[in-house]
Parts: C-alpha cells; structure tokens; sequence
C-alpha cells in the first residue's frame, strides 16, 4: 500500500513526464500498472514494443540493393547445380530456403535453410568455377550425378582428400611427383578410366633421365588414356615433366609414338629431339596444333621453337603489335579506306585493335569470376587447345562454311548453353591473347563465331591474313572477313571498335586487295630506323 505523502509525488511525476516524452510516461504507465497486478502485462507491453520496432524497421529498412544482389548470385548458383529456388529475384523465399536446404543435405551440412558464410562462398566459387568451362565440367556434365558432382570434388579438393579424376590433391600416386600426380588427375577428368587405372596401361608413362641431372624424369602419352579429347586428328598430347630444383616443370607437346629417347632437356626446358614432323608447346608460346600442322623453320635463337614459313614477321603477336603501333604513330593514326595503302598494315592495324577489345573485355568477364586464380583460368582453358585442334588443321584447306558446321557440332556436343560457352570463350580470348597463345585465341574465336556471334569472324580472318597459329592464305581470309562483314551490315552488334562503324568497309577493302598477293610492308614515311625497347 502507498503511503499519501508518495501519492502525489508520483501522480505529479506521471503527470510532468506525460507531455514531455510519451514513451517515457508509457514506460511508467506500465511500471505503476505491474506493481499493482503483476508482471504479465509489462511483458505483453514488451513486447508490443517489439513488434512495432519490427514493423517499423520493415518498412523503413528494406533488403538493401546489395544484399538482393548477392540472394540472386546464391539463387543462380543454386539453380545451376540443381537445387531449384524459382526465378533469381533476390529475396529468399520459402522456395529458395527449401533448394538451400537441399544444398545443405547433398553437402552434408545441417539441413537448416540458412546458409552459413562458408556454405554460400562454396556455392557461389564452385559456380564460378563451373563457368570456366575445361574437361573436368563436362565429364561432370555426362556423369550420374551432373555438375552436382563438381560440388564434391571441389568440396574434397579443398579438404585436400583425393578422389579418382577430381583433380590432385596433394597425395601423390605411389610417390610420384606432385605435378605429375596433377596431371594424371587432369587426364583422368576428360576420359573414362581412373588415374590408378591410366598409370597401369603400357606406354601411359615412362620414365628417364632427360636432362642428365641423375633424377627421373616423368613422360605422359595421352594416346593410350582412350579420350579423343586430348587427341586431334593425327597426334595426341604429349607432357614431359623435367626435373628442376624447385619441382617438375611441365613441357606440352603433340606427337604420337613418342619414347623418352623422342626428347632432349636443358634443365628444366625440352624439346623434341626429331625435329622432322613435330614440334614442343613451350610454356610461353603453347602452339600446339598449329606449330605441328603448318612447321616451317626452326631458330636457335628462340630455343628450338618452330616458326612459320615467314621469315620477315615474328611468331609473337604481342611483338607484332608493337611494331605496328609505332609505324601507326609514325604514319599519324590508322588507314582508312580511302588513305589505304598497304592492305596488310591496315589489317594489321585493325588485328591489333581488336586483340587489345578482345583483352579488355575477356579481362572484365575474368574479373567477375569469384574463387579462381588467373593460373587456374589460364589451365582449364589450355584444355580447349586439344579439343579445337581438328578445326584448326582446317582452317588452311576448307572453306569457313565447313569449319564453322564442325565447329557447330561441337558447340552442340559439349554440354554446356550457349551463353556458358561464349562467356567461357570470352574468357579464354583473353587468356590466349595475354599469354600469346595463338591456338587457345583463335580456338576461342572459332567458338564464339560457333555460338552465332559471326564478328568474332573477323579474328579468324586476321590470323590466316597474318599468319598467326594459322597458315597465310589470303583467299580463306577473306572468307571468313567477309562472314564478320556480312553480319555486320545486317545489324549484328559490333563487338570491337563500335564507335567505328566505318571499319567494316575498310576490312572488305583491305581484304580484297590482299587477296590478291601480299604486300609487303610500307616503312614509316620521314622514319629511317624504328627506335628499339627493352624490358630487361
């Protein structure tokens, strides 16, 4: 019982507080009224409370644009694994946190909607990965289970538990070298049988000292595994581990019927030692298929790489551009039309334009890929290098219309959509063109031409003007010149230069004219010697 003298003292209080903050005068309100009747009703008003505050930050403080940005990239990654969460909208729904619990149960973690930080940065990486494309994606894509058996391997690959075909992880096989050990995985991804079963086939490896350095060193003949995957269509990867100080460097070649007496090492480096037929794919040029179809001579200067029968221009496109920006300085900008005088400079100057897009964008399609390294992008697209290599062997003899049915077919083939391949395709563009890989580049171009992107025409007609990873054919050029001319001038967007729509008509001049012989190039006007760079 309260005393009188407290009665108007809390009377005058709750009266005083009333008109000053009517949140404090409620809070008061409810003390006096649980004194009186208990507790149960300053719960309820608690929470009443509560529920406003929640109401109210519902509708003052909506899912920020940041957060429906990343629920999408988790519903589109759930998607494409097959947990199906509806239309990637960003809010994660009752649907949604059914196909994240469906994620959860196949992953073998706590089936509870709601996906741990690691649980989504899985997902949405192994997503990403897949995008990139390479052998080990489509024989997920051909299994039992689909892509969703890439969630596993890469799952065990990170835990660093091995499995059969999913990629080394650091156990070995039988002691073999880490690398070695990598690259039985990676031919094991693409064919039907397991690493064990591979390193128990005859011829698969053998073993010599190649460089004299009283180490073994380590030959893989993928002619033997079974997969036409790594084989064209008279020769089969070949890679040679050499032993070095800080581990086994890998050398690709392509050549059929090959023994360790089949190569030469300095250190780390090797080479064919029968030059006659076959030519390597060392690690900075990587002309596989088209160093093998179309040798020429070989210089001593460059180590034993074979060049094309062209002794004024150089193998190294990105050399090649060099050059052909500083004679487009020294000439004050690039031909056009009607200043042409030199057909083969200004498609060389046209080439080099759309090398430097095509990088730019492969670069900002890379850029947006989440968990993989450059080096991890740079080697699942060399595993294209074998696959394309039939359609580069013909570029030289059949026309564009055959060589793009064959490449159709295989675009079909491959298990992957449309829009995977060409971002994969563009991704790789760039990656060849970095590297100065001419077969990865103008495999890269053949599939983005195959997806019904025809500009991309123009690159495959570059490199036979030129010569670069193709044989130097004018009259094939022009056809495939003509096919990226044709799509334009039908509205196709361009994909290089489009604020230079004047550069079609150009490269149907060009091509006309050089289809008549070639030209040789026009020094710089005013310029007696190009002045000479070194990065060393």
């Amino acid at each position: 019982m309260l005393s009188k003298p407290l009665k108007p003292a809390l009377t005058a209080a709750f009266l005083a507080t009333s008109f000053t903050s009517p949140a404090t005068a409620s809070d008061l309100g409810a003390a006096i009224v649980g004194g009186v009747i208990g507790g149960v009703i300053v719960n309820e008003v608690h929470r009443n409370k509560q529920r406003q505050r929640r109401a109210t930050t519902y509708r003052r403080a909506p899912a920020s644009s940041a957060t429906r940005a990343q629920n999408r990239e988790t519903q589109v990654a759930l998607n494409y694994f097959g947990f199906h969460s509806g239309t990637p909208d960003g809010v994660l729904g009752r649907r949604s946190r059914a196909a994240i619990s469906q994620y959860q149960v196949h992953m073998g973690y706590p089936a509870t909607g709601y996906l741990a930080p690691y649980e989504r940065n899985f997902l949405v990486s192994s997503y990403s990965r897949a995008q990139i494309g390479g052998p080990q994606v489509i024989k997920a894509m051909q299994g039992p289970n689909g892509v969703r058996g890439l969630l596993h391997s890469w799952r065990n690959e990170a835990a660093g538990v091995r499995t059969a075909g999913s990629g080394y992880s650091g156990g070995g096989y039988g002691g073999l070298p880490s690398e070695v050990s990598q690259a039985v995985d990676e031919i094991a991804a693409s064919s039907e049988p397991t690493g064990e079963q591979l390193l128990q086939r005859t011829g698969f490896m053998q073993l010599a000292d190649l460089n004299g350095d009283g180490r073994n060193d380590y030959v893989l003949d993928t002619s033997v595994s079974g997969s036409s995957f790594w084989c064209g269509a008279s020769n089969c990867s070949v890679m040679v581990f050499a032993s070095t100080p800080q581990g086994y460097q890998r050398n690709d070649f392509l050549a059929r019927g090959v023994t360790p007496a089949s190569f030469a090492c300095h250190q780390g480096t090797c080479r064919m030692a029968d030059t006659g037929e076959t030519a390597p794919v060392q690690a900075a040029q990587q002309n596989r298929s088209t160093v093998t179809a179309f040798a020429g001579q070989e210089s001593a200067s460059l180590g034993g790489i074979t060049l094309f029968d062209q002794p004024a221009q150089s193998a190294s496109l990105t050399s090649y551009c060099s050059k052909v920006s500083l004679l487009t300085s020294s000439n004050g900008g690039f031909m056009t039309a009607a200043s042409m005088t030199d057909p083969e400079l200004a498609l060389g100057e046209q080439f080099c334009l759309a090398r430097t897009y095509a990088i730019n964008a492969g670069e900002t399609r890379a850029g947006k890929v989440q968990g993989v390294s450059q080096a991890q992008i740079d080697s699942q697209c060399d595993a294209f290098g074998p696959a394309v290599q039939p359609f580069l062997a013909k570029l030289g003899t059949a026309g564009s219309g055959e060589v793009m049915g064959d490449v159709q077919k295989f675009v079909l083939q491959s298990g992957m959509s449309l829009e995977q391949l060409a971002n994969t395709a563009g991704i790789c563009l760039f990656s060849g063109y970095r590297r100065d890989d001419m077969d990865v580049a103008l495999g890269a171009a053949l599939i983005l031409t195959g997806t019904g992107q025809r500009p991309y025409a123009e690159l495959i007609g570059h490199h036979l003007a030129l010569g670069f990873g193709a044989p130097v054919t004018a009259e094939r050029a022009q056809d495939w010149y003509g096919m990226a001319v044709i799509s334009l001038e039908s509205g196709a967007a361009p994909v290089f230069a489009p604020g230079q729509p004047e550069r079609a008509e150009l490269i149907k001049t060009a091509s006309a004219k050089l289809a008549g012989g070639r030209v040789q190039p026009v020094q710089a006007s005013g310029s007696t010697a190009l002045p000479s760079f070194s990065t060393d």
